[in-house]
């Protein structure tokens, strides 16, 4: 009996690192919270976020702030990166921070293959959905001054729109850089400051957010904003407010609104899941409530939203508009004196 005992107690402990490694097998992984900072407004992150936290398993953290400030934010902690991704945001600021060396590169895993303009050539970037920059209008201001909405950006020039624009800083904000970049691509640096100038004079005020002009549009605090479309679509348009959107004929620009890995991220396997997640049918459906254009050919596009196909687009090179940044960037300031 005793030598029995012995036996038993032997093939125990034997066993017992099985168990353990059959346990540890079926337990649920255990992940860190993912931290991260976004571009976009915190209510619509904050709806994309709770899905992804429940498919995945993974919390996440976030700071909302602008592309630009994301960017500063990221300059100024290069050497201990606080977030591991960088969620939205248009791509030329996401090109600026690769080439300063703030990014990992990561391609996404997908079932359907990124188009060269979605990605970075190393995947440093890449781009979960397409907008394009339009011009949102009060309709009872147009009403009352018998006018048609901007189809021009010199119709932007027009003395009645005077102390009546609002936009963001290009500085601050990827949708008023991209809006900079664009008047650029069209008349070169020095006439588009020239541009500016005159267009500053109709400017009521340049705010942090580029999203921020179209509620106010909305509310008759100023006539007419500049921001992208999808973006009119969802928090003017769509919520009721008197506004109608319309685009320049002679050509907008456009964002690739990215997603990136910041380099130096303390979760990288949570980074690469979320980042996987984005480009899923099921995020990108997510879109719909909020205009974007989905990348995914199998998302839903939502109703009312435009397509990049549907209006005249300038031959839009953000590579170019992403490096040159703070050139571009520095040149506005100065000359315009904000």
């Amino acid at each position: 009996m005793k030598k029995m005992l012995c036996v038993l107690a032997a093939i125990l402990m034997l066993a017992m690192p099985l168990f353990a490694q059959a346990t540890a097998e079926s337990a649920p992984k255990k992940y860190q919270t993912l931290q991260m900072y976004t571009a976009l407004d915190t209510e619509e992150a904050q709806y994309y976020l709770d899905v992804f936290q429940k498919t995945s398993g993974i919390k996440v953290e976030y700071v909302r702030m602008s592309s630009g400030e994301v960017l500063a934010r990221m300059e100024a902690e290069k050497s201990n990166p606080q977030a591991s991704v960088w969620f939205g945001g248009s791509n030329t600021d996401h090109i600026n921070a690769q080439s300063k060396g703030l990014l990992t590169p990561y391609k996404p895993n997908t079932d359907f293959e990124l188009a060269p303009m979605l990605h970075a050539d190393d995947y440093s970037w890449n781009g979960f959905y397409t907008g394009a920059i339009g011009f949102v209008t009060n309709t009872e201001f147009l009403k009352k001054h018998n006018l048609q909405p901007p189809k021009s950006w010199d119709d932007l020039l027009n003395p009645v729109y005077k102390g009546q624009i609002e936009m963001a800083y290009p500085y601050t904000s990827g949708t008023a850089y991209t809006t900079w970049a664009t008047i650029i691509q069209m008349k070169g640096l020095e006439g588009a400051l020239d541009w500016w100038e005159k267009f500053d004079k109709n400017v009521h005020q340049y705010t942090k957010s580029g999203t921020a002009c179209i509620a106010r549009a909305g509310l008759g605090e100023c006539a007419v904003g500049i921001s992208f479309s999808h973006d009119i679509v969802a928090k003017g348009v769509a919520m009721g407010y008197p506004l109608v959107m319309s685009f320049p004929e002679e050509g907008t620009g456009y964002e690739v609104g990215a997603v990136s890995m910041i380099k130096g991220a303390r979760q990288v396997e949570e980074a690469q899941i979320f980042m996987d997640w984005c480009f899923t049918e099921e995020a990108q459906n997510l879109f719909k409530k909020y205009s974007r254009l989905p990348v995914n050919p199998k998302a839903a596009v939502a109703e009312g939203a435009v397509k990049l196909s549907d209006i005249k687009l300038i031959d839009y090179d953000a590579v170019k508009m992403g490096l040159a940044k703070d050139e571009y960037v520095t040149a506005w300031r100065d000359r315009i004196g904000k």
